[in-house]
């Protein structure tokens, strides 16, 4: 275990300040800190708020989760950042702190990918990825289908949502019911006393002629909202859990039947499923439920591994060391359309092999000391 890279990951794309800290595949810390309840009075994430809350809780939340796993800085073997996507000045935050601690501990620097990172936390989990992996990111910004030859260098888009991601649709839909912010969690609990059946909610992008593995969420949640104000409207009550219900069971029913389509198309029997939304309990439960029907094998993190945190970003930067791949330049910058197919952006030639050299040695010697 001592000979696996041991590495520090830092996680800025939205509103959570996430650090983590793993030595190979294992979990040594993920320490979080959230801005959530900043942005609740808004009905969702403010970019400028999100930037502020990143820089006061950088330090600490960094100084935590070394604590926490118990090393020194001085023995990390590289820091990873999320270069993107994201919010463009989040991630500026968190990849100016990450360039700031390699260069003054004179450590490698990994930009990564935040779908990417998704994708390769279920090792921490479940072991090492099968190669080829296909997953399914269901999170408030993305709706992706992905297929994973390897996890550092070949990602490709194989569906994605074509309007609102699922985990929008949650926070307009809980909005909408009165239910606050964020909407994922509480449609989740409130769906769960709820009948799934009891309202005929449309499936977007279904039909025969529609893309096979893209996704479109903007029509149920224009439908939910008109039933909604149709039952107002007429001086009805509405059965708010029955809606939960309804529109949780027309999302889940939609993403977990195209990603085992995409499966049994490309000849994959493994199915990761990541992101904020996989932590939904109707989610996990109907994947399950069609992937042993079909035969492929399920992977889902445990729901604080789905929501966005450091210890994903750090588990694509120990897969970088360990695979040798190049590490990225000192003027790495945010990218907020960083495409998945780019896991990792690094260094662009020669003369990037000896940049980690050129440390200030004062600077080295004082940080951590």
């Amino acid at each position: 275990m001592a000979d696996e890279p041991l590495v520090l990951g830092i996680e800025t794309s939205c509103d959570e300040t996430g650090v983590g800290i793993v030595r190979g595949t294992t979990l040594l810390a993920d320490a979080i800190a959230s801005s959530v309840d900043e942005h609740a009075r808004f009905g969702g994430v403010v970019p400028e708020v999100a930037s502020r809350a990143h820089l006061e809780a950088m330090v600490p939340t960094i100084d935590r989760a070394l604590k926490e796993a118990g090393v020194s800085a001085r023995d990390l073997d590289g820091i990873a950042v999320t270069a993107g996507p994201g919010l463009a000045g989040a991630l500026l935050v968190g990849v100016s702190a990450a360039k700031a601690y390699a260069y003054a501990l004179g450590k490698p620097l990994y930009g990564v990918n935040h779908l990417a990172s998704h994708i390769c936390v279920d090792q921490l989990e479940h072991g090492a990825l099968p190669e080829p992996t296909m997953a399914l990111l269901v999170s408030g910004g993305h709706s992706s289908l992905l297929l994973s030859t390897d996890i550092t260098s070949d990602v490709r888009p194989m569906g994605a949502t074509i309007d609102d991601a699922a985990g929008e649709a949650f926070d307009k839909i809980a909005r909408v019911l009165n239910l606050g912010f964020p909407g994922g969690p509480v449609i989740d609990r409130y769906a769960k006393e709820g009948d799934p059946s009891a309202i005929a909610f449309p499936r977007g992008l279904t039909g025969p002629r529609d893309p096979a593995y893209d996704f479109s969420f903007s029509g149920l949640k224009t439908a939910v909202a008109r039933w909604i104000e149709a039952k107002r409207a007429a001086g009805e009550e509405v059965p708010v859990r029955d809606v939960a219900a309804s529109f949780q069971e027309a999302v889940v029913d939609v993403l977990t039947r195209k990603a085992v389509r995409a499966c049994k198309d490309q000849g994959v029997d493994h199915l990761m499923i990541g992101g904020g939304v996989a932590a939904n309990s109707r989610l996990r439960a109907l994947a399950l439920e069609r992937c042993e029907a079909a035969g492929i094998r399920l992977r889902v993190p445990r729901p604080k591994l789905c929501t966005d945190n450091g210890a994903m970003v750090a588990a694509l930067g120990a897969e970088m060391v360990a695979r040798n791949r190049a590490a990225s330049d000192w003027d790495l910058s945010a990218d907020s359309s960083l495409p998945v197919t780019d896991p990792h952006v690094p260094g662009r030639g020669p003369a990037h092999e000896h940049s980690h050299d050129h440390v200030h040695e004062v600077s080295k010697e004082n940080l951590y000391s």
